[in-house]
C-alpha cells in the first residue's frame, strides 16, 4: 500500500497591477480544474495587505505527485494555463512544503 505524504504548493502570484480584478475572475473559473483533480484536498487565494497586485495561492494535495504528475501533466492543466498565466510577472517560484511540524507537539 502506498504511503502519500500531504503536500502544501506555495506559490506567490505577482499580478500585473492593472489586472487584479480580472485575475480574480479568472481563479475562480480555474477554481473547478484544480478542485477536480485526483489528491486535491483545498485551496485558497489571499491577497497581501502590504503589496495589493500579489498574493498567494495555498493548495493542499494528498501528495507531491498529485500536483506535479496528476495535475501539471493533465490536459486540463492547459486551460488552467490559458486562464492564469498570461496575468503573472515575473512567472511565480511554486515550493512544496510537508506536514506541519507543530501537528507533532503535544
Amino acid at each position: 500500500m502506498a504511503t502519500f505524504i500531504p503536500t502544501l504548493e506555495v506559490a506567490i502570484l505577482n499580478v500585473r497591477a492593472a489586472a487584479c480584478d480580472e485575475f480574480e475572475a479568472a481563479l475562480l473559473e480555474a477554481s473547478g480544474i484544480i478542485a477536480s483533480m485526483p489528491g486535491y484536498i483545498s485551496h485558497e487565494l489571499r491577497r497581501c495587505v502590504q503589496v495589493s497586485n500579489r498574493y498567494i495561492l495555498l493548495v493542499q494535495w494528498r501528495c507531491l505527485e498529485d500536483h506535479t504528475v496528476g495535475f501539471r501533466q493533465s490536459p486540463d492543466y492547459q486551460r488552467w494555463r490559458t486562464l492564469l498565466h498570461h496575468f503573472y510577472d515575473p512567472f511565480p517560484t511554486v515550493e512544496h512544503y510537508g506536514p506541519s511540524l507543530l501537528d507533532r507537539a503535544v
